[in-house]
Formats: structure tokens, sequence, C-alpha cells
């Protein structure tokens, strides 16, 4: 709990910063810096760096430069993925045997669906809204976590997915979309109040609570293939926190679904 809160500590305004207040080049560098770590994490965890070092090194500058491009050169995004995969595939094709499928399928995903998650967050700024929604992606997964475990943490009993996650319980789990309903109900009041949004209450409920499940499929899946290779952790970047994967794992899967249903919403 200590490395927890100090993670929090210096965490929490580091983001807000980032996110609310800094210049659009640093969120851009950093999303893209997460993109890269969540990449290696990826790699490593599926035995990619013992088999081959060329690919995990594509997939992490293509994991990062995916990103970029989002930002600010859209048009060389699909040319250069293209370039990706055709360069991983030739890779192992030519170290036939000692890169396998599992490597390749990792790959693909470090290099197109983690950046396509991280870059979500551009596609919420360009719906022309506040800087502040650039936080929901964030507040929707780590509101539905924090819920869910201290829930499951005081009165769970019955196991949700003992074979996936063994700690995790059916309380936890309801106890986490409670509370992602309440911090996204909290959210739109803020924002509508202080900051000129126009955001429908029963339509951020029903929002709060879809990104909930989502969140939690989330976290749910990247604990799936931690347990298919025997990873307790992906990284350790963030002390007790574990890696990118494991701090993000939920919203890798929430941004992008925001994104979509920001627009289909007119929620800004």
């Amino acid at each position: 709990m200590k490395s927890r809160l100090l993670v929090a500590a210096v965490g929490v305004p580091a983001l807000l910063y980032i996110v609310l207040w800094g210049p659009e080049w640093l969120t851009a560098a950093s999303l893209a810096a997460l993109s890269g770590v969540g990449a290696y994490e990826l790699m490593k965890c599926v035995g990619a760096m013992e088999a081959n070092r060329l690919l995990c090194q594509m997939t992490v500058t293509f994991a990062v430069w995916a990103v970029l491009c989002c930002w600010a050169l859209a048009d060389w995004l699909i040319p250069c993925l293209m370039l990706y995969i055709l360069l991983a595939f030739a890779t192992a094709v030519y170290k036939a045997g000692e890169i396998k499928v599992a490597h390749l399928m990792a790959g693909i995903f470090g290099a197109i669906m983690i950046p396509y998650a991280f870059s979500s967050f551009f596609r919420i700024f360009g719906l022309g809204g506040h800087r502040g929604y650039l936080l929901l992606p964030f507040i929707l997964s780590f509101a539905c976590d924090t819920f869910a475990y201290f829930t499951g943490l005081t009165i769970g009993k019955h196991k949700l997915a003992p074979k996936v996650s063994p700690k995790k319980t059916v309380e936890g789990s309801i106890g986490g979309l409670v509370g992602n309903v309440l911090c996204g109900l909290v959210f739109a009041w803020v924002m509508n109040r202080w900051f000129g949004g126009n955001i429908h209450y029963g339509s951020m409920a029903l929002l709060a609570l879809f990104c909930g499940v989502v969140a939690q499929i989330g976290d749910l899946s990247f604990s799936l293939i931690k347990r298919e290779f025997g990873v307790k952790d992906y990284g350790k970047i963030f002390l007790a926190h574990g890696g990118v994967l494991d701090r993000f794992d939920s919203v890798l899967f929430v941004a992008p679904t925001l994104a979509a249903l920001m627009q289909i919403l007119g929620i800004r």
C-alpha cells in the first residue's frame, strides 16, 4: 500500500499536468513513450525478447512511431504499419524456427493495437470539447479498478474468473461498476458546472457503466496473457503497480471505446 500511495503521489500530479496544462508535444511524447514501453513489456512477456531482439526492436520503434503519426503525420500511419508487418514476417521467415507465431501476433498487437489505444486521446481531443475530457478514460478505468479492489477486499466472496485472476470477485466487480458510475456522474457535474459542459447525466451513467464492463474485460484480458506465459507483472516501472500494461490495461480498452461512444453520444 505504501508503494501504491507513493506512485499515486507522484503519478497523479504528473498526469494532471501532462493532460490538462502541458504543451501538446509533451502529451504526444508521453503517449508515445507509454506505447513503446507497453509494446516492449508484451514482447518480453511472450518470450520474443529471447527469441529475436530485432523483432522486438522493430515492434517498440513502430509502437512509438505510430502514436506520433496519429498526432502529426496521419497519412504516414498505414504505410508505416504495413511496412512493419512486411518486415516482421520477413524476419520470421529468415529466422525460421526462432520466431514463433505467438511472437509475431504479440508484435502486431504491440505495434498496432497498443498505439491505436493510446492515440485515442488525440481523437477525444479532436472532438472539440474541453481538455478535461482527456481525463475521462483514466477516471473510468482507475475508478473501476479502485472500487473493485476495495469492495472485493472488504466483502468479496464469490470468485469472478478464478482461472484467470483468482483474487477478483463478483462483489468486487459490482463495486467497480457502481464506483465507475458515481465517478462518471461527478465528472459530468464538474464539467457542467464549471467548464461549460452540457453532459446528460443519464448518458454519462450508461457510458460509465459500459466502460466499467470494458475496463474489467481489459484487466482480465491482460491477466490472461500473463497467466498463459507464467508472468506475475509485465514490468516494475510503477513499483507495486507493475508495468505500463499492468497499470494501463483497462485504459487500453476504455480509451478507444470512449472515443467512439463520445462521438456517437455527442458528449463534449
